[in-house]
């Protein structure tokens, strides 16, 4: 393999196409989407607002917010056919298959499928950020045996959730705090799910086949799921004495402490401040300080080790917190990769319309990387193909 190919493994520092969605400075800790710091939007904006910023490519007036609030709103309500689809799924199945599944159900039922005008995209977007939450929450319900909950059209879009997931409506400081975490989670430049939903409407694919290509993705253990894997790890430290003993044994056996490291940041991710905060906060107030003071025990275990090994650039992400958070807002662990999914949804969606409308003229009008062929090779002509009876 040559020298480049083995520098750019999984295209890494290859600049594929332009974007003015969202911008990372990993040495820096900076996270802007559209030219606005995360810290700031997190600190003032609504998830709702995000979306409208992330599409439009601006904050909207006020007029404008309410308008799309609205159309947010209205667009909640699944078709009949998908819950009566999901009666029958197995109840066991994967909750990320489930939504992935659920992807082009709701394609069927859109009126702008096959229309590929801007304006049309955007209604499926919102259609799609609409009704993630909706359908993760139903799923929920209907594989413990429970009928899905009535929409409520007095909540938030975090609140509402929250509401179909459980029954119960949730404090103001609770719904925001989960507002705040869809924020967080909303975009993320070019990685490997925002990538995949590129690529595939590259093809001039509609929208709803590149956010399943995303889902798909974000499925993966190496993408999508730390959070989960995060509170796992939490569970079952909870009776370790030795929490730095422990964390070292992780790391002399080459074992990954999970939550720990980005594939972008060399130093703090800047949503995991908010996270950590929000963890510490929602704990004292549910009475379940214990997740918070056992993840700031493995972080400083972690942090310690990582310095003796000349690795002081690991440090939290946003999974690391987020995983108590989700908790302790009642979110089941396989869960909160499809919660993830309708945070992101916004940044896949936003991207997908780029991808359609750019004005960057030098870029591909279909992705098709190269590749370096390292398998049998008999000349330009080929192996000589043997007859079956001949082979040995």
């Amino acid at each position: 393999m040559s020298e480049v190919n083995v520098k750019n493994i999984g295209l890494r520092g290859v600049i594929v196409a332009d974007t003015k969605i969202s911008f990372i400075d990993g040495e820096q800790g900076v996270l802007i989407y559209r030219g606005y710091r995360i810290e700031e939007l997190a600190e003032n904006s609504s998830f709702i607002e995000t979306a409208y910023l992330l599409l439009y490519g601006v904050l909207p007036t006020s007029t404008e917010l309410e308008a799309f609030e609205r159309r947010v709103l209205e667009a909640r309500r699944l078709p009949d056919f998908i819950l009566e689809s999901m009666k029958r799924w197995p109840r066991e199945a994967q909750a990320m298959d489930m939504l992935q599944a659920s992807v082009p159900l709701l394609a069927i039922d859109d009126p702008d499928l096959s229309a590929e005008t801007r304006d049309a995209n955007v209604s499926k977007a919102i259609r799609l950020i609409a009704r993630l939450p909706v359908v993760i929450a139903a799923w929920h319900r209907i594989r413990q045996g429970l009928k899905p909950l009535p929409l409520n059209d007095s909540l938030s879009h975090a609140a509402h959730f929250l509401w179909l997931l459980s029954g119960r409506e949730p404090d103001g400081e609770l719904a925001r705090d989960l507002d705040t975490c869809l924020i967080l989670h909303a975009d993320h430049t070019f990685n490997a799910s925002t990538f995949a939903c590129r690529e595939v409407v590259s093809t001039m694919a509609h929208m709803y086949a590149g956010v399943s290509a995303g889902v798909g993705a974000l499925s993966g253990s190496l993408h999508g799921g730390a959070n989960a894997r995060v509170m796992k790890m939490l569970t079952e430290l909870q009776s370790e004495k030795d929490i730095a003993g422990w964390v070292k044994r992780q790391l002399d056996e080459g074992k990954k402490i999970m939550g720990m490291g980005h594939a972008v940041y060399k130093t703090t991710d800047p949503r995991a401040r908010f996270l950590k905060d929000m963890s510490s906060r929602l704990g004292k107030k549910l009475g379940q300080e214990r997740w918070y003071e056992l993840s700031t025990q493995i972080e400083e275990a972690a942090l310690s080790e990582f310095e003796k090994r000349g690795k002081s650039t690991i440090k939290p992400n946003v999974d690391f917190y987020s995983a108590s958070v989700y908790h302790l807002m009642g979110i089941p662990g396989d869960l909160m990769t499809p919660v993830f999914a309708m945070s992101r949804i916004a940044g896949w969606c936003a991207h997908i319309i780029e991808e359609k409308f750019s004005e960057a003229q030098e870029k591909p009008a279909l992705y098709r990387p190269e590749t370096e062929y390292v398998g049998n090779y008999c000349g330009l002509m080929g192996c000589s193909y043997q007859p079956l009876q001949e082979r040995g």
